[in-house]
């Protein structure tokens, strides 16, 4: 686990995590057709898909701290600051 304790490896998978479950996530519900259909309000929406498909980095932070990871931790909660504030901008 050592040689993958790396902040670039921990950033990537920080920001590539939430969109992968961000977009299951709406292909599993049909939310894509059904926000183009009914012409739902996008902006709360939009803010509660951002800080749902979070969660999974919130999990793997916790995995990571239990194996003494702390640089791949750290990355992966670094990764995850955009969609935080980018479901607070939409918000507003």
């Amino acid at each position: 686990m050592e040689r993958f304790d790396r902040y670039w490896i921990g950033i990537v998978l920080g920001l590539l995590m939430p969109a992968a479950f961000g977009y299951a996530y709406m292909e599993h519900f049909h939310l894509w057709s059904s926000w183009t259909t009914f012409g739902m309000a996008l902006s709360q929406s939009w803010s509660k898909l951002l800080l749902l498909s979070v969660f999974p980095n919130l999990a793997f932070i916790f995995v990571f701290y239990s194996a003494e990871a702390w640089k791949l931790a750290k990355g992966l909660l670094i990764g995850a600051l955009p969609y935080m504030i980018a479901a607070i901008a939409v918000t507003l």
